[in-house]
């Protein structure tokens, strides 16, 4: 459903909000180690965060990524799917193909339209707050 990048964007949010409620800034190496994500890959998907201004990053030796405590229950889950693909999870053909409308429509057209539209209220209502929260008090997990 969404890119690697997206998901590992995501799980890294989630887990800088939770250390961010504890007012703990996390190096680049603990957040790629806790996603599961390469280093590299992960350094470019938060800087993209913080150029966006979902994340902010310190320089120097106390340094690291955090959010502002202030800001994590502002931030929904769908500005982060944004920033990272885009708006095509609401726009795209349930089966794939280049055009798909009601007028042209797949074999699961009508049918996928819901789940997109039920996609992105979900996306925009939840706040990674709440997500970060379930991660904090163990009731969710980010790796197995």
């Amino acid at each position: 459903m969404f890119s690697k990048t997206c998901e590992y964007g995501i799980r890294a949010t989630i887990f800088i909000a939770s250390q961010s409620l504890e007012d703990n800034r996390l190096s680049l190496k603990e957040i790629a180690n806790e996603i599961e994500s390469p280093v590299a890959f992960t350094a470019k998907i938060l800087q993209q965060l913080v150029r966006s201004n979902i994340l902010d990053s310190v320089m120097g030796p106390t340094g690291g990524f955090q959010i502002d405590k202030n800001r994590i229950d502002e931030i929904k889950l769908s500005q982060i799917v944004d920033i990272l693909d885009g708006d095509s999870i609401y726009r795209g053909c349930g089966l794939g193909l280049k055009e798909c409308n009601a007028l042209e429509p797949c074999p699961v057209h009508d049918k996928f339209v819901n789940i997109r539209n039920e996609l992105k209220e979900m996306l925009e209502n939840t706040s990674i707050y709440e997500l970060a929260v379930g991660l904090e008090i163990g009731l969710t997990f980010l790796k197995r």
